[in-house]
């Protein structure tokens, strides 16, 4: 897509977008007290805005979260301890009490994970299953872009590869549900979903900017040479231009694999320019403080998630699905683009939140890609709403980089 100032392709992209943050950004905000006037503050375990969403979320305490999001942690810690002693497992996922369900391969796997204290279920298909038939349907999309499906993707706990619909008045639309349901009940169709769009917009302020518009920065890391490079969503970066920080340039595109109307994944790097930075923090726009950046273990599906975006700021909600494919609509009348390997989010997010920063605790997730096209959030950390993100692990691994952290 051209970045040019007149004439250009609207490119709105709906949800977490990350600030460009100097090394010397203040850390996040402490709690908790000591009988010890002198004892320095302990910092807490998790960022306090995202507790105090999730409570509000679930209409819990913050006590009552807090021990939700420890109980998130122990029990991904168990499931990372079973697949490395190599138990059959096929996929996990938190069901609405909080409860890691893993999906177990077999009758004795399903044994190894209870005795491991977690839930288990053997499925009728599980994640190798319907990745193989999601992966038929991206092959299909991919030929001919269904302009009337906004969303294709794997979800474990319904056990099947869910299609959502806006329209089906195309040729490819058609043919693509047909081939969905030809799937039997491995496939679940829904319908009534908004058309989709990427969410890049001229600016109102100065954030990372380019040629007249605006993204946001993602998150920093280094290559195999030691590098220091920007991670951000490909298509903000898509003609590869110079970006620009408060007015001054700081990083320029080197590569992306986005490309308006063809096969993309919504990733791309930027090398930063020598004398310049990524933080280490991420910026709730004054909410609670800001986040320390410290891995990028992934979440699971319905673990807690928020977002730091240039329009929305600081917006909250939950992990959806991963391996999701889209077909994103050009606002301008360019071709549909179909976009694989994003993941789907319950976090809010309106036209200028792309390529920022997802975090979940202190663990990177990734950086905005796209949400539905007439979606408004309310301005409050919990806004409902629905947005997808480029997974920040698969973007490293794709670049083999290392993620910057504190």
């Amino acid at each position: 897509m051209k970045h040019g100032k007149k004439n250009a392709r609207r490119y709105i992209v709906a949800a977490s977008i990350g600030a460009l943050l100097s090394a010397g950004v203040a850390t996040g905000a402490y709690a908790g007290t000591t009988e010890e006037p002198s004892a320095p503050a302990a910092a807490p375990a998790y960022q306090p805005e995202m507790v105090k969403a999730l409570a509000t979320t679930l209409g819990v305490s913050e006590k009552a979260a807090v021990a939700r999001l420890d109980r998130e942690a122990d029990q991904q810690d168990r499931f990372a301890e079973l697949r490395k002693d190599r138990v059959d497992t096929l996929g996990a996922f938190f069901a609405e009490d909080g409860s890691l369900v893993v999906n177990a391969a077999d009758a004795k796997a399903a044994e190894d994970v209870r005795a491991a204290g977690l839930e288990a279920r053997v499925p009728e298909r599980g994640e190798s299953e319907l990745d193989r038939i999601k992966a038929r349907l991206d092959a299909k999309a991919l030929k001919s872009a269904p302009a009337g499906v906004s969303a294709w993707s794997v979800d474990l706990a319904s056990d099947t590869v869910t299609v959502e619909v806006n329209g089906d008045s195309d040729a490819a639309t058609r043919s693509f549900l047909e081939a969905a349901r030809s799937n039997g009940d491995a496939v679940r169709v829904v319908k009534g979903q908004e058309k989709l769009e990427t969410q890049a917009v001229v600016p109102p302020g100065s954030r990372m900017t380019f040629n007249g518009y605006l993204c946001s920065v993602g998150y920093g890391a280094k290559d195999r040479n030691g590098k220091q490079v920007l991670v951000t969503a490909g298509h903000c970066i898509e003609d590869l231009p110079a970006l620009a920080y408060n007015g001054t340039r700081f990083a320029k595109g080197t590569h992306t694999r986005f490309a308006l109307g063809t096969r993309s994944v919504d990733m791309g790097i930027a090398t930063v320019d020598a004398g310049n930075s990524i933080g280490l923090d991420v910026t709730t726009y004054g909410r609670a403080g800001t986040v320390p950046v410290k891995g990028s273990k992934r979440a699971p599906s319905g673990a807690a998630l928020c977002k730091s975006g240039q329009t929305t700021q600081w917006t909250c909600g939950k992990v959806g699905s991963y391996n999701v494919s889209v077909t994103y609509t050009d606002q301008n009348g360019g071709p549909d683009t179909v976009v694989t390997g994003l993941a789907s989010s319950s976090v809010c997010t309106q036209g200028g939140d792309s390529g920022g920063a997802y975090i979940s605790g202190d663990q990177a997730q990734g950086m905005t890609s796209g949400g539905p096209t007439n979606q408004r959030c309310n301005g409050q950390v919990n806004s409902p709403g629905s947005s997808y993100f480029q997974p920040l692990d698969d973007a490293l691994a794709y670049y083999g980089l290392t993620l910057n952290t504190k």
